[in-house]
């Protein structure tokens, strides 16, 4: 059964009175309606993309959405915090008709956050309205839930007269999308149960107090490990065998370490760490004046050593001994994967406030040619690294839609009931501008323009380009014509053979205010 607008708000009453009891303040709330309609193959690219999940690929969808949350912020005076929230959605054409896009609990003492539950958490170095998006930790996906601490902003490192400054988290949690592998695999393609969730993200600011100049730099790395993988070996379909989850699990999951114990080729030497781990390093520069800002900012993707660190080790010895190392030689890579861009503010301009452009690069992958060293041939090369796939797990995907950049290509695009991402090989132009014209009317413009490739596994026979287009404008009504509420207008477009040719309008309407305690 589909709940109703009315079961969801009757679920939003009952939870109301018991979540003011437990902290005084204000109770938020928002009441958001969504309707899509279109035309062609899909709903274009950025009608879908970067929604924390909460969109569809088919051209007419929609959504009733009601939330309550505390803020923690509410508490910003005091050495404790505490916030927590619900955020249900009643859907048509999507993944699932009932979603829980949120709900979660959060604790703060002092510097230090605690947070318990699924929860949208905003990208890290990056215009959260005009960029394409992180490559590990975007904005695409529903949030997985978790347990998760840490020190949300920067704090300063001891001894460096607030020139440097620190924040990161650490989390693990559990994915929830095993109903929805099954029935879009129909349990003849590829698919995982019972998945585990790991990530960690570390970052440092440099600053000097009253300096217009600041750099920041830092990574994230996430994991999938334990769980159970399905699909095709040398007996047929079936389950593939994954180590047992034990503390050992989740410590490999935090420093890579084991392998999965894949019954394929259980003696084959070269079988990775445990589990399925993807990172970045991510690196912005800011210039900041008073009526201006501008920013530079990378963002590199890795799966493994040779593109973590640009290198690996290429110095075996053949005979009997070929498995030891001996010497110094190492094979070095090409930095030719990354995101770049750069974000111009202009504080007091209304027609143009901010200003995006993005280059995002992802063909090389180490190279095409992959190939663990015998005891014939002692060359090790490392390449062909296949982004956002795993041979065990469904890849870095979370309900179809892709956890980091939406321009790799989504699983839910697929018509043949494959979890892959089809096309994770590609160069991407991108721009992004906002403004607020009026004191009450927002837009934002984003243009797109990409090349794809397929994958080095399955290439496609000619290369596919595409061109995405949204324009949007999201009005807020003045509190003396009627408070709280909003409406946004977007106009969405595709061209070309990667995504299709598609149109769609997006209608949103949202309500909302507080109550007091």
């Amino acid at each position: 059964m589909i709940p109703t607008s009315k079961t969801i708000l009757a679920i939003a009453a009952f939870l109301m009175p018991a979540s003011a009891s437990w902290a005084g303040g204000d109770l938020e709330y928002k009441i958001e309606a969504q309707m899509t309609i279109g035309q062609g193959d899909n709903n274009p690219l950025w009608l879908n993309a970067n929604k924390y999940g909460l969109s569809s690929v088919d051209k007419d969808n929609g959504y009733f959405r009601a939330a309550l949350t505390r803020p923690i912020a509410q508490d910003s005076l005091r050495k404790w915090g505490i916030g927590y929230g619900v955020d249900l959605a009643a859907a048509y054409n999507n993944t699932s008709s009932f979603i829980v896009q949120q709900a979660y609990f959060e604790g703060r003492w002092r510097k230090g956050l605690l947070t318990i539950g699924s929860k949208q958490q905003p990208m890290e170095m990056k215009n959260q309205e005009l960029s394409t998006g992180s490559q590990v930790f975007g904005i695409n996906a529903r949030p997985v839930p978790q347990v998760r601490v840490e020190l949300p902003d920067y704090i300063e490192v001891p001894y460096t007269r607030q020139w440097l400054q620190f924040k990161g988290h650490l989390a693990y949690g559990r994915f929830t999308d095993d109903s929805w592998q099954k029935d879009f695999t129909n349990r003849q393609r590829h698919y995982t149960e019972d998945v585990l969730y790991h990530g960690k993200a570390g970052f440092l600011r440099l600053a000097k107090p009253g300096s217009p100049f600041s750099a920041e730099a830092g990574i994230e790395m996430a994991c999938q490990f334990g769980g159970k993988a399905y699909g095709f070996g040398k007996d047929g379909f079936g389950r593939k065998n994954i180590n047992p989850v034990t503390f050992k699990s989740f410590m490999r999951a935090l420093i890579p370490g084991g392998n999965d114990g894949d019954v394929e080729e259980p003696d084959k030497p070269y079988q990775g760490t445990e589990g399925n781990h993807v990172g970045a390093w991510l690196l912005r520069l800011t210039y900041d004046q008073p009526t201006w800002a501008v920013s530079i900012y990378g963002d590199h993707y890795f799966e493994d050593i040779s593109a973590m660190f640009l290198l690996d080790y290429d110095n075996y010895t053949t005979g009997s001994k070929w498995m030891e190392k001996h010497g110094h030689r190492f094979l070095l890579y090409d930095l030719r994967d990354i995101l770049l861009g750069a974000e111009l503010k202009l504080k007091d301009n209304r027609w143009l406030n901010d200003a995006v452009v993005e280059y995002i690069y992802t063909k090389y992958q180490s190279g095409p040619i992959y190939f663990d060293h015998k005891m014939y041939l002692p060359d090790h090369i490392g390449g062909r690294d296949n982004y956002y796939q795993h041979y065990l797990y469904s890849g870095w995907q979370h309900w179809g839609q892709v956890m980091g950049n939406p321009l790799y290509r989504s699983p839910l695009y697929n018509t043949d009931g494959d979890i892959q991402t089809q096309d994770n090989r590609f160069y991407a132009f991108h721009l992004g501008l906002s403004g607020n014209p009026l004191p009450n009317l927002h837009y934002r413009l984003l243009c797109t323009v990409q090349k794809g490739f397929g994958s080095y596994k399955r290439p496609f026979d000619d290369p596919q380009g595409n061109a995405s287009l949204l324009a949007e404008a999201t009005y807020r009504v003045p509190e003396r014509m009627a408070k709280g509420w909003g409406i946004r207008l977007g106009i969405g477009l595709d061209r070309g053979e990667l995504l299709g040719d598609n149109f769609g309008v997006q209608l949103t309407i949202t309500k909302s205010g507080a109550f007091s305690f």
